[in-house]
């Protein structure tokens, strides 16, 4: 492992000494700096993961080093120590931008105890930092799998309203991607350095539901055994995820309004409002003004949060999307599962193609990690595939036989109409496919289809 270097700033030479000594035994790699402006000209050429400096030097005293380092864009952790110490001086230093701040003399446990202290936050922040930046990958647009000109356009769309602090109103069916839309909206605004904050409206009982979102004071009610922030607060700086937002109490309707409207909160049990700065994003499946017209949602809550609608589209309406989607769940379930699977068999994904997708996205990307789950081999075959889509016969409009009917002659032409119809949607208009499936030439396909008159892509 390599040693963190740790640069002591101090005037003595005597405590430089000592303390080098107690930092080296502890594998620490260690230089030394007599005044901050000997300090200030070695993290400038090189770099350090902590500094303990001295507040009372003369030239350049510790608090002096402190704001030259930060000009500088010193990146080491700074802890700062002192005999004269005070209270005022230890607060001074924290805002300032100091880590923490220690009282000469101290015992060398307690050096010790800080700077690793100090190694842990430096740990926890980058790895909050590169979490952070994962994030930011996964809902950026270079990840967004698609190529329906509907869905391109409301990627236009988030790139040009996410600066803005608009309340945006999401509606699509169950498994749609309302919430990874909310998200692609928080992470490309400036707001992503702080949280994105989601909650199912539907989910959490109306008598919890005020207190989860508003917070409460210490003993508001029986439970209340000390105050709680809620989640406007949790969220504010960043963005709040109203999913399900048509399953909203009326009650908590009106409060909602109220925060659209202010800009603040009230937690349950207090009078005193609280500013709040949040971005409200909600998603719904009902449909919204539907609601408003039947009295289960009120009308002026509506418009506040209908200032821009976003409706995705079902899977179903956008087939052209099945096959990126497929190779990128593929992909994806590949690395976590620690699979290796190449593709999908052309049977397979025509299924795929084929099937209704009621679940939408979501149940597609469930069905392929089941697939890469089952698949022994290097590829995904039909029967890897769940049931119900292996036999999925999509609906194909048939002419049906008339009653008191007995002709033997009409009822074969009515059978070939609609099996040609079948075949025809089978393989979506191609001639030559539907010919080889019917059994019979492609000029006598071309020949049937002008006899019966069909009309093809109604």
């Amino acid at each position: 492992m390599i040693p963190k270097r740790v640069l002591i700033i101090d005037d003595e030479e005597s405590f430089r000494h000592m303390l080098s000594v107690i930092l080296k035994k502890e594998g620490y790699e260690v230089e030394l700096a007599a005044n901050g402006e000997e300090g200030l000209s070695k993290i400038s050429i090189s770099t350090f993961d902590q500094i303990l400096c001295d507040i009372r030097m003369p030239q350049m005293d510790g608090l002096d080093f402190l704001q030259a380092s930060q000009k500088i864009g010193a990146d080491a952790t700074i802890i700062m120590m002192s005999a004269y110490g005070t209270l005022d001086t230890a607060i001074e230093a924290m805002k300032l931008g100091a880590y923490d701040y220690i009282s000469k003399p101290f015992k060398p446990d307690e050096i010790i105890l800080t700077l690793k202290k100090a190694e842990e936050r430096e740990r926890l922040r980058k790895e909050n930092e590169l979490l952070r930046k994962a994030v930011q990958k996964e809902y950026s647009f270079e990840n967004i799998v698609t190529k329906n000109e509907k869905m391109d356009k409301i990627f236009e769309m988030i790139k040009k309203v996410a600066p803005y602090k608009s309340t945006i109103l999401i509606t699509g069916e169950s498994g749609t991607g309302k919430e990874l839309v909310a998200r692609a909206f928080h992470y490309q605004s400036d707001r992503s350095k702080n949280l994105f904050v989601p909650i199912n409206c539907g989910a959490i009982p109306e008598n919890l539901l005020e207190s989860e979102l508003f917070g409460h004071a210490k003993g508001a009610f029986t439970d209340a055994i000390r105050t709680k922030k809620g989640l406007f607060e949790e969220a504010d700086g960043g963005t709040l995820f109203l999913d399900e937002i048509g399953e909203l109490p009326a009650q908590l309707q009106v409060k909602l309004l109220r925060v659209l409207q202010d800009g603040e909160i009230r937690r349950v049990g207090e009078s005193k409002p609280i500013q709040i700065d949040v971005r409200i994003i909600a998603a719904t499946v009902k449909d919204l003004a539907r609601e408003v017209g039947e009295g289960r949602f009120r009308d002026d809550l509506f418009y506040r949060l209908n200032v821009l609608h976003i409706n995705l589209p079902p899977l179903r309406e956008r087939k052209e999307d099945i096959p990126l989607l497929v190779n990128h769940f593929i992909n994806k379930y590949n690395q976590s599962l620690s699979k290796n699977v190449k593709g999908i068999n052309s049977r397979a994904l025509e299924a795929l193609i084929e099937y209704k997708w009621y679940g939408n996205v979501r149940e597609l990307e469930n069905t392929i990690e089941r697939a890469v789950v089952l698949t022994d081999g290097d590829t995904i075959e039909l029967e890897n595939l769940p049931i119900e889509i292996q036999n999925f016969q999509d609906e194909v409009q048939v002419e049906p036989l008339v009653e008191d009917e007995y002709s033997i002659k009409k009822a074969s032409k009515l059978l070939e109409l609609n099996l040609i119809k079948r075949a025809l949607k089978k393989t979506k208009g191609n001639h030559t496919h539907a010919a080889r499936l019917l059994e019979i030439s492609h000029r006598a396909l071309l020949y049937k289809i002008k006899e019966y008159g069909i009309i093809e892509n109604a």
